[in-house]
């Protein structure tokens, strides 16, 4: 069934067979071979390569903060990156490690025949935690590995803490010594240290969106880099790079595109849209029918149809759909 995939009409019947909808394209569109680093990034990265210290980024929401770890893993050789997603009430602790404490209570209340008696079954490992034992020889490490784990050691890995900022206040404090030494303790297994091998130290990317301030502490810690809003120019490299129906050199929507998004832009939206979001309006749009040769005003009806991937408020979206229309009115001929 052809885009748009539901109507509003009331009374049809629906269809008899369940519509089959399109592949997602955003992992496509998130690929890591069509990132694109700016030199200025490219320089911090080698920076915190060279002194192995963590990579912290910053930049609005959408300019590639997350996408940056999994094109620096691919373009490391190191296969995916491996990630820790923080939440509001993340601990030090999540970032290595998690202990199923109920279900050693319950073997140990329950004699259960069938359950560990050692804690060390009862271990799960999260990103960085994964990194490190994987960065050394399995026997190295043995005594802290659960039945059933599968090592992949010894290398090295990406890992990304993403969203740092999420995380309570002491998370970034109670992490710089193990940060420093790329070491860890496994309390509930005699307190064991685990530390990283000398040459497959983890390459460390943590990203903020600043919705609170980091530690001095630990930012003296970290190889800095804050990611700017792109210039035209790069957006349109980054269009051709993520949606191949801009390749082909027809450059009338897209130019009128990034010319009307960067008014809003600048306009001073509640929450400006980001490049991710301009990726989606235009596909959306050609999706709806807009022809690639030609401005908005020749696909207006499909352009309005899309404006819902661009405002993420109720404000927004009354005010987005009225200066597209001023927009459009401004250059219609006569």
């Amino acid at each position: 069934m052809p885009f748009p995939y539901i109507d509003g009409k009331r009374g049809a019947e629906p269809p008899k067979e369940p519509v089959a909808l399109p592949t997602a394209q955003r992992a496509a569109q998130a690929a890591p071979a069509g990132y694109l680093a700016d030199e200025r990034l490219v320089d911090a990265i080698n920076v915190a390569l060279l002194l192995s210290q963590p990579l912290l980024l910053t930049g609005e929401p959408g300019t590639g903060k997350t996408q940056l770890a999994h094109w620096l893993a691919w373009k490391l050789g190191y296969g995916k990156p491996l990630v820790f997603n923080t939440k509001s009430g993340s601990t030090a602790r999540d970032l290595f490690y998690t202990f199923d404490t109920m279900r050693r209570f319950h073997v140990a209340q329950t004699n259960d025949k069938l359950g560990s008696t050692d804690n060390v079954d009862y271990l799960s490992y999260n990103a960085l935690g994964l990194a490190i034992l994987n960065s050394r020889m399995r026997k190295d490490v043995e005594a802290v590995l659960p039945r059933g784990f599968e090592h992949n050691g010894p290398r090295r890995a990406v890992v990304l803490i993403d969203e740092i900022d999420k995380a309570p206040r002491d998370f970034p404090n109670d992490l710089l010594h193990e940060i420093d030494a790329m070491a860890f303790r496994v309390a509930e297994v005699r307190n064991i240290e685990v530390t990283a091998g000398d040459d497959k130290r983890p390459v460390l990317v943590l990203t903020s969106n600043s919705e609170r301030n980091l530690p001095d502490a630990f930012l003296r810690r970290c190889v800095f880099y804050n990611i700017p809003f792109p210039t035209t120019t790069r957006l349109v490299d980054i269009v051709h790079a993520r949606l191949p129906t801009f390749k082909d050199g027809a450059r009338a929507l897209l130019d009128d595109a990034l010319k009307f998004f960067i008014e809003q832009r600048d306009a001073g939206m509640r929450k400006p849209p980001s490049t991710a979001e301009l990726l989606n309006w235009l596909q959306a749009m050609v999706s709806h029918g807009a022809n690639p040769a030609a401005p908005l005003k020749d696909s207006a009806d499909a352009v309005r149809r899309s404006l819902s991937t661009l405002a993420k408020t109720q404000d927004d979206a009354a005010e987005l759909a009225a200066r597209l229309d001023a927009h459009i009115t401004a250059r219609q001929p006569g």
